[in-house]
């Protein structure tokens, strides 16, 4: 199974990217790359430079990561309630390939972490309305609240018994045979 790990934020310490990081390591026999949106980086959507210029090659070679995959595992860092602005560009860029779908029905673990008590409801609602209207075929979702209390950073692994214990749950369920083929 090929799966692409995406943390949804440009910041070297993303608390995201440790989290899809860890999830994505609980998966057997996975061969897993985890990417940076910080190799994604491009111009900020606009109509006139996709006239003048066309599509980045960024958002194509972003397309094409996601389209070598079996399983794709975003979590997505919050800000002000919806995406970050570097995984919103990567996400614009790509919905503008002629003839594609963004996330072209792979089936998607959709996870957030935040600091703060909510976790990353907000980014977590966004997504969960919004990837369907673009070929996201969300199979399950996680959401892992006070990061800095429920996350060991030395040993790159959630610390909180019961939310590891969830996670691990959704993986075991998202691993069957049964998910993987709906692609």
């Amino acid at each position: 199974m090929k799966i692409l790990a995406i943390a949804g934020s440009n910041s070297d310490t993303s608390i995201n990217r440790q989290l899809v990081t860890y999830a994505a390591s609980l998966f057997e026999n996975a061969e897993v790359e985890v990417v940076d949106m910080n190799d994604f980086e491009m111009p900020i959507y606009k109509h006139q430079l996709e006239t003048e210029s066309g599509v980045p090659a960024q958002a194509i070679d972003f397309a094409a990561k996601i389209d070598g995959s079996d399983l794709l595992i975003v979590s997505l860092s919050e800000h002000n309630g919806t995406y970050s602005t570097a995984f919103k560009n990567v996400f614009d860029w790509t919905s503008r390939i002629k003839g594609r779908k963004v996330w072209n029905d792979i089936p998607m673990f959709l996870m957030a972490t935040a600091t703060g008590p909510r976790g990353g409801l907000g980014v977590l609602d966004a997504a969960s309305k919004r990837f369907p209207l673009h070929a996201g075929n969300i199979v399950d979702t996680f959401t892992l609240p006070h990061f800095n209390d429920n996350f060991d950073k030395e040993n790159q692994k959630i610390s909180n018994e019961e939310k590891d214990s969830e996670l691990k749950e959704k993986i075991t369920k998202i691993s069957s045979p049964e998910i993987i083929l709906e692609k």
